[in-house]
């Protein structure tokens, strides 16, 4: 126990002598957490830019007008009464949509012809695009709905009846869980997990190959330890510890950004405890494979970068080829993320992402396996190097 103890001291001086890990591990987080909360904070589009085409500039094209800028998520920049130079003007004053009320609007609607209204939308941001259509349909529904109603009306039939006839049955949406569509709510957790599992592979990638480059893997590490556990055990330690500094502060910033609080607390304790287990283990084997620091550092980054986009937290796995799904499947970010959305927005509890946990154990089982074995490996290798040396010598 003296030599382990002495194993931990040393690897928490090495991690506070190198400033560029510290600040990493230990500032990066707090950054992170506190640029995406503002970012996030709205948690909704408003007032979109909106140009409109008004050909038939009439007290009816006029209604619609206001309509359109009563909406909140909607904002009309431009008004324009001829066709020319539109796409000139999208791209001009960065509107994500242009409405065009063709000519004897008003006059075709008393005739009952029917006429269209052409919409445009910008599709190079296809969450602004997805908002402003909404926006857009809500607003020309209403503006329909209530021409049919007024219509009905001056045919003799009250409000009541005018209503049943346009509506013939009622559809009622009901949004549950993530009930103002808040994109803050939604994003922020997962990018919170997304930095947590950078920074510890980032931590342990320079684990076991800096002591490779620094050639202390002979002389101080298994001079003090010929265990392969104990060795894996003091370089993970101090990164357990010292995420629990991140984790407090996320609890805390999820106070002072207003996010969905975890509660019951033990339950996020077992699948974040879970993750970080199985993010060591993933990182610990890709340091003890190879022989430098930078190699260990860019496979790592090769492997989570992607892990956000591929986990199926923004866009179903069953929508990506098999090959991707494979690879989402073997980082542990994608069945954390996975427990945490139900347990954090659909306060589901741990019976409810039991797959996900399997799935996290079978990762920290696979991953500390072979991180045991490759050690081990190491420790075997460096013995049978140093045994030929001396007998080298001695001849």
């Amino acid at each position: 126990m003296r030599n382990f103890f002495y194993l931990l001291r040393r690897e928490f001086r090495l991690f506070f002598k190198d400033t560029t890990l510290m600040s990493v591990f230990l500032v990066a987080p707090i950054i992170y957490a506190v640029m995406f909360g503002f970012v996030y904070k709205s948690g909704k589009v408003e007032h979109l830019p909106l140009i409109v085409v008004d050909l038939d500039n009439t007290p009816l094209s006029n209604q619609l007008i206001d309509l359109l800028n009563d909406n909140e998520k909607l904002h009309v920049i431009l008004i324009k009464h001829d066709n020319l130079g539109t796409t000139e003007a999208m791209i001009e004053h960065q509107a994500v949509a242009t409405v065009v009320i063709p000519d004897r609007f008003e006059a075709s609607i008393l005739q009952k012809n029917y006429p269209e209204i052409n919409t445009y939308i910008n599709t190079t941001n296809l969450l602004t695009a997805n908002m402003a259509s909404q926006g857009l349909q809500a607003t020309i529904g209403t503006f329909s709905a209530g021409i049919n109603m007024q219509g009905l009306k001056k045919k003799g039939m009250n409000a009541e009846q005018a209503s049943t006839q346009y509506e013939p049955f009622k559809a009622n949406y009901i949004k549950l869980f993530n009930e103002t569509g808040n994109y803050f709510t939604f994003m922020w957790p997962g990018v919170l997990a997304v930095v947590l599992q950078q920074v510890i592979l980032l931590g342990l990638a320079v684990s076991f190959s800096r002591e490779y480059e620094n050639n202390t893997f002979n002389s101080e590490l298994l001079r003090n330890t010929g265990s392969a556990f104990v060795a894996m055990m003091v370089k993970i330690l101090p990164f357990w510890i010292m995420s629990t500094f991140i984790l407090l502060t996320y609890y805390i910033f999820h106070h002072i950004f207003h996010a969905p609080i975890p509660s019951p607390l033990g339950n996020f304790v077992v699948t974040t405890g879970l993750f970080i287990v199985a993010t060591s283990f993933l990182g610990v084997l890709v340091s003890a494979m190879f022989p430098n620091s930078l190699k260990a550092t860019q496979v790592l980054m090769l492997l989570s970068m992607p892990a956000f986009i591929i986990g199926g937290y923004t866009w179903p796995k069953e929508a990506m080829p098999m090959g991707v799904q494979w690879l989402a499947n073997a980082l542990p970010l994608t069945p954390f993320l996975d427990a945490h959305k139900v347990m954090l927005l659909e306060k589901g509890t741990l019976s409810n992402v039991s797959s996900s946990l399997i799935h996290l154990c079978i990762l920290i089982l696979v991953y500390g396996i072979m991180a045991f074995s490759t050690i081990q490996f190491k420790i075997w290798r460096a013995r049978k190097n140093f045994a030929e040396a001396i007998n080298g010598d001695s001849e």
